[in-house]
């Protein structure tokens, strides 16, 4: 026997049996067909071979198995009883097999059946399905040939059949929104409920009607807003909206949602105008209305309820008030059109939403005149300057008054009312142009003084006018004859001459505003007197610093530049001496002044003095004047002067102090009478005023000075020799000091010697002798 490895049969070589050598299958190879040789031991060996076919025999050694582990199935829980679910098979390799198939466990309420078919296990419908019971069957299948078996595992899904629509919860639901709410906002989540289950039981959301306001979100219900709401403009909209459901056929229901728009302060006031107007008389009384402004508002409640303020605007500086509910203006106080013509007023109309908007008016109030301002001149005084000798006629200033009133209320009429008489003004009744009527002339008149006034009937105003003239040269410098009396008293002191300016010349020119030149034309060649051209001042040469009396005559001019005048100037130095002083008198002239009594007295007071003492008139010599500043108030002039004796007297050259007091006092009333000057009592002894103190002795001293200044009248420079009366107090014996205060101890020197007790007493002392001793 030729077999290859793995063959299952072998031979027996003796016998020639054939047997099984390994394990049959028939499943695997049912039929053998081999060749089988005889052999015999000869030899040469002879062989023969013959065929042998051996058919494999089938024994029940195989189970039978399911095609697949696990069978799925979805059966709708309508499907009618006796439809089909599925078909599971079996193979069984076994030859002849018949396999039978039964639901051996999971088939709960015997909803399944199965029969064998065609070599396959129909699973039926053998009972209605109700998906709400039972959604799964887990089928566990058996496959049997008789004697073995296998088994696999069937899932039967039951699916839900749109058995049921969708229903809402309500058949009307009502939402509220706030109108401010944004784009894209949700109003409500609105859902519907489906028993069913999967498609069936996934809702579509829809709207019935296309509302641009609105949009639904198919998948959850969401209704959104898609444009902006306005209350005012529609209050609540109302939505059919539809859910369906996805089953054959479809299934739905439909609700409505009502959606309230809910007010919100998005709305300001707004005013019936854009700016309002009005007009109010100045002199009306306070909480006069003026206008009524109004606003409204779309918003609703207290959203759209209005009132106004001027709080945060303008009220005009709180001259105006507006009522909170109506809206009327009126004046706080009294109005003045002319400080404030017009008001813009802002006002304001504010809801009473939270926040409260507001919305700003601009309110205009023209301020009508009444005539209750006077005409008001620019200054209470006016300044006019004008040439003199200006031609008649002329119009020399326009004086205006405003009035801040308007219109007829500030027509204005000018007068001159005071100051114009004789009339040498007039004032224009309309223009208020003040022209000259007549000639000018600075020297007759250099102001005159008016008071205009400016009527708007019935108020008036009234201003002083000074119309001031300017001078030009149309007059000649004017320049007297004038004397410089310069009486020197040498003294040991140095600087006792007058080495600065003594005066000047006593020239005048009636035009203020010319410049005048001064110059010596003769008699001054030796410069005796120094002159500045310019301010006229005069002064002496230090050449006259001696002791020689000198008199000079002089030629002064003057000029103006245009005009020039010439006068004598007459410089007369008189050596004051020693001798001349202690033989000189005062005399106190009543109510009379230094100017005076030098311009023009001076002459006639001399005279008088050589009357009475019947002396040449060149012979008085008078070296001072000066006020008495020892009497209060009383205008008393103190003149001290001496006199020299005629030249046939012997011995002394001047009359004695005595003997002129005497004389020149008892004949008083003749001196008064030439020199029309009122003499007083002699009052030179300072003493009887008592000056000293405690017993003290007065004594009179008599000094000068010499450093006194030049005194200045029309036609006199005068240089005083002032004398200075002083006094001394002298003290009683047994007593010193300035005021004698001091009590000296007298008993100090032992006045008294060694016999006598020395004892102290006021003003001396007192000697008491001892025993057996007498004197003084």
């Amino acid at each position: 026997l030729e077999t290859g490895a793995g063959f299952p049969f072998a031979i027996n070589n003796s016998t020639g049996w054939i047997v099984v050598a390994s394990e049959l299958d028939r499943e695997a190879v049912d039929f053998y067909s081999f060749e089988v040789e005889a052999r015999d031991q000869g030899s040469p060996p002879m062989a023969s071979s013959a065929s042998v076919s051996v058919t494999v025999l089938d024994v029940n050694d195989n189970s039978p198995e399911f095609t697949q582990r696990e069978y799925g199935a979805r059966l709708n829980e309508d499907a009618a009883v006796g439809s089909s679910v599925l078909t599971v098979s079996a193979v069984d390799r076994d030859a002849n097999s018949v396999i039978t198939y039964q639901i051996s466990s999971g088939n709960t309420r015997n909803r399944f059946s199965i029969t064998s078919q065609s070599g396959g296990g129909l699973i039926s419908l053998a009972l209605p399905l109700d998906y709400k019971l039972e959604r799964q069957y887990l089928l566990t299948i058996a496959a049997s040939d008789g004697t073995r078996q296998d088994t696999a595992q069937v899932v039967v899904n039951v699916t839900d059949a749109n058995t049921h629509r969708p229903v809402f919860q309500s058949s009307h639901y009502t939402v509220n929104i706030n109108e401010d709410r944004p784009v894209g906002t949700t109003v409500v989540v609105i859902s519907a409920t489906d028993e069913d289950t999967g498609e069936n039981a996934r809702i579509t959301y829809l709207m019935e009607d296309s509302i641009p306001q609105f949009r639904i979100a198919a998948e959850t219900g969401a209704v959104t807003t898609q444009m902006e709401l306005d209350y005012e403009d529609q209050v609540s909209y109302t939505l059919a909206v539809t859910a369906r459901d996805n089953g054959i056929p479809q299934k739905s229901d439909t609700t409505y949602l009502e959606i309230l728009v809910s007010d919100v302060n998005d709305n300001a006031p707004q005013f019936l105008r854009d700016s309002y107007q009005g007009s109010v008389y100045e002199d009306v009384p306070a909480f006069t209305s003026v206008l009524q402004v109004s606003a409204t508002d779309r918003d609703s409640g207290l959203n759209g309820r209005v009132f106004y303020t001027f709080q945060g605007g303008d009220d005009g500086d709180g001259d105006f008030i507006i009522e909170s509910t109506s809206g009327i203006v009126r004046t706080l106080r009294r109005l003045d059109r002319e400080n404030v013509p017009l008001y813009t007023l802002r006002a304001f109309a504010v809801d009473k939403g939270v926040p409260a908007k507001r919305t700003p008016v601009e309110i205009q109030v023209t301020v009508l005149d009444v005539n209750d301002n006077p005409p008001v001149f620019e200054r209470d005084e006016f300044d006019i300057f004008v040439e003199e000798n200006s031609p008649i006629g002329l119009v020399v200033a326009r004086i205006t008054a405003t009035d801040p009133d308007e219109g007829t209320n500030a027509q204005i009429m000018y007068q001159i009312v005071e100051g114009n008489i004789p009339e040498v003004f007039q004032l224009d009744i309309f223009s208020g142009e003040l022209t000259a009527l007549a000639d000018l002339d600075y020297e007759s008149k250099a102001e005159y003084v008016m008071v205009v006034q400016a009527t708007s009937a019935p108020l008036v105003s009234r201003a002083t006018v000074h119309v001031r003239l300017r001078d030009t040269n149309d007059n000649s410098p004017q320049l007297k004859n004038f004397e410089i009396l310069f009486n020197n008293y040498i003294t040991n002191r140095s600087g006792s001459f007058p080495g600065g300016v003594i005066g000047r010349v006593p020239a005048h020119d009636p035009d203020v505003s010319d410049s005048l030149t001064y110059a010596f034309e003769q008699g001054n060649e030796l410069n005796l007197v120094l002159l500045d051209p310019r301010s006229g001042d005069l002064r002496l040469s230090p050449a006259l610093d001696n002791n020689r009396p000198l008199e000079a005559v002089m030629r002064v001019s003057v000029s103006d530049g245009v005009h020039s005048a010439t006068a004598q100037c007459t410089l007369r130095v008189t050596v004051i001496t020693d001798e001349m002083l202690s033989n000189s008198i005062t005399l106190r002239l009543a109510d009379m002044s230094q100017e005076r009594f030098l311009s023009p007295l001076l002459s006639r007071f001399l005279e008088g003095v050589a009357a009475v003492l019947a002396a040449p008139r060149h012979r008085v010599v008078l070296f001072n004047i000066q006020t008495d500043t020892d009497v209060g108030s009383a205008r008393i002039l103190n003149v001290s002067l001496s006199v020299l004796l005629p030249a046939s007297a012997r011995g002394a050259r001047f009359f004695s102090s005595e003997e002129l007091q005497e004389r020149l006092y008892l004949n008083r009333s003749l001196l008064a009478a030439i020199s029309a000057q009122r003499v007083l009592p002699f009052d030179d002894n300072v003493c009887l005023r008592e000056p000293c103190e405690n017993y003290m002795r007065c004594v009179s001293v008599l000094q000068f000075d010499s450093s006194a200044p030049f005194l200045a009248s029309d036609t006199i420079l005068f240089r005083p020799i002032h004398p200075v009366t002083g006094l001394r107090c002298r003290c009683p014996p047994g007593f010193t000091g300035d005021y004698c205060e001091t009590e000296i101890d007298l008993c100090y020197s032992s006045p008294c010697g060694a016999h006598g007790r020395c004892r102290s007493r006021e003003g001396g002392y007192t000697c008491e002798c001892h025993e057996d001793f007498t004197g003084q």
